[in-house]
């Protein structure tokens, strides 16, 4: 296990390449997170997530729960305590990076392409019938910034990636808030459920859905960068 330092020497979450042997996925004991000084802030917060467990976080715009979730990337560094991250993270952000490239290169990212992975995954994100819209499906070309895709689109692209590419902990940022209800539904039986894709997985949602809460393993609830 290595603890990552940046070149202020400033703290940032270890993480470890393998699972862990006692089950943990994240660990939390008593971490404090900041952006830097006089900057925005998380109050020390102790958490244990299990491995394959799936977790909600909630709360107010503002509240601190992307801040959370930079800080388990590894991005926002702890000001004190210590914490663990466990295996390999598939994050979606709210804004994702999308390439000008095909939509398949998109997804793969340089992986080696599986034509019954890839189906299964575009399955589970709601996106089969898309890809079947565009001229040349999956090997139709994106322009910049996904231009040509709705924002619901550039969101599920980023899920596809991120479930194509196997990960062992999922970190979702507001997923569910550029798709319709239709498709929220598709993605909560399909991916995020116990009986979705990465159901074995773990997975960690920020979310204001509150309907999800009870298909939660654990909530977790931000108020002012202070878990209440």
């Amino acid at each position: 296990m290595q603890t990552l330092v940046d070149a202020q020497h400033t703290k940032i979450i270890a993480h470890v390449s393998e699972t862990s042997k006692d089950g943990v996925a994240v660990e939390l004991d008593n971490c404090a997170f900041s952006w830097g000084k006089s900057k925005f802030g998380l109050d020390p917060i102790t958490l244990c997530i299990k491995a394959g467990e799936f977790v909600t976080i909630i709360g107010c715009i503002g509240s601190g729960k992307s801040s959370l979730l930079s800080g388990l990337c590894g991005e926002m560094p702890i000001v004190s305590g210590h914490g663990r991250m466990c295996g390999n993270i598939g994050y979606v952000s709210q804004k994702p990076y999308i390439m000008n490239n095909t939509f398949r290169e998109n997804v793969l990212m340089g992986a080696e392409y599986d034509e019954k992975w890839m189906h299964q995954v575009l399955e589970a994100c709601a996106l089969s019938e898309d890809v079947k819209q565009f001229a040349a499906g999956d090997l139709s070309e994106i322009g910049p910034n996904g231009i040509n895709l709705s924002g619901g689109q550039k969101v599920r692209l980023a899920l596809a990636r991120a479930l194509y590419l196997k990960a062992d902990v999922y970190i979702f940022d507001d997923l569910l808030a550029a798709v319709d209800a239709r498709v929220e539904r598709l993605i909560v039986e399909r991916v995020l459920a116990s009986g979705g894709i990465i159901g074995n997985k773990t997975r960690i949602l920020v979310t204001h859905a509150d309907h999800l809460v009870p298909l939660s393993s654990k909530v977790v609830t931000l108020a002012e960068g202070h878990a209440v």
